[in-house]
């Protein structure tokens, strides 16, 4: 389990310094969209070399039998990379990145008690409650001037 969290943070590590990456190949191209768009394809690429290295099979269900919105978690991703290009350079790596934290502690929250998009049912306790109360808290007075 330790290394699982420690994985964790370390995805966690990488995410504002993409966010800056990406706003500053913004500058580089000239639109936030090119620059989103140039990620992904950098992403897909880099995705398609580690699947055939791995000889990954797909194995799964038929393409039909899947439901569509779990078709939707790229177009997720692609909202995300997108607004943080935007963001980023407007916000800073600070505010951006509690900011967000604490829009996925809310939703986390949210799928967790409804048990929604496969996460198993978790009770929605007092300090599961608290926990995202002073993560918004944080962004809060990261934010004070």
């Amino acid at each position: 389990m330790a290394i699982l969290v420690f994985i964790a943070f370390l995805v966690g590590v990488v995410l504002p310094v993409q966010a800056g990456v990406n706003a500053q190949l913004r500058t580089g191209l000239g639109h936030p969209l090119l620059a989103a768009l140039a990620s992904f394809a950098v992403g897909t690429v880099a995705l398609a070399v580690v699947s055939l290295a791995a000889r990954a099979r797909f194995s799964g269900a038929p393409i039909s039998a899947i439901p569509w919105y779990q078709w939707t978690g790229g177009l997720l991703g692609a909202f995300y990379i997108a607004a943080a290009v935007v963001l980023a350079p407007r916000l800073g790596a600070a505010t951006l990145v509690a900011t967000v934290v604490a829009g996925q502690m809310v939703a986390s929250l949210v799928l967790d008690t409804r048990g929604w998009v496969g996460f198993t049912q978790q009770p929605l306790t007092f300090s599961r409650l608290c926990g995202v109360i002073l993560v918004i808290a944080g962004v809060l007075l990261i934010n004070r001037r």
